[in-house]
């Protein structure tokens, strides 16, 4: 399996994971999303041979990153892939100096939940009804680096 920045030539294939693996409460990217992601965010895929098993998004935004997405094809689970990926994320946005990761999860996604307290994330805080279908959801944070204190 290889990891490597996503490219224009990979957006189809993208849009088709996506459908695959989220509904519209789940708020999908469109493939005009990716389009654009690949060429202004960190959008990093999986791939086995030729195909695109797996995705992470991080939106980055002046002083914040933000692991906004994070896919793996049903066939391909359980065997560490978004684990991969969310470390390949983790190490990029280090290497911008970014302070901390934040990403929000459905309360009801145990799978994920477990992954990132198992990866180093901590519970901010519960938004309440953050999805369109009424599901609240789970701020999270990864600290990348300790904040230095001026004295």
């Amino acid at each position: 399996m290889i990891l490597r920045r996503a490219l224009s030539s990979d957006v189809s294939a993208l849009y088709a994971l996506e459908q695959t693996l989220f509904s519209a409460e789940n708020f999908p990217l469109s493939r005009g999303s990716f389009a654009y992601h690949v060429k202004n965010n960190l959008l990093y895929v999986a791939q086995l041979n030729t195909e695109i098993v797996g995705y992470v998004l991080v939106l980055i935004k002046r002083s914040k990153a933000k692991l906004y997405s994070l896919g793996v094809s049903t066939l391909y689970r359980g065997k560490k892939i978004a684990q991969k990926l969310i470390n390949k994320a983790i190490e990029e946005v280090k290497m911008l100096h970014f302070s901390y990761l934040l990403l929000e999860v459905r309360v009801d996604n145990a799978a994920a939940i477990s992954l990132y307290f198992k990866l180093g994330f901590y519970t901010r805080k519960r938004l309440e009804k953050f999805y369109l279908d009424g599901c609240d959801a789970y701020l999270m944070e990864y600290k990348l680096h300790e904040r230095i204190q001026k004295r």
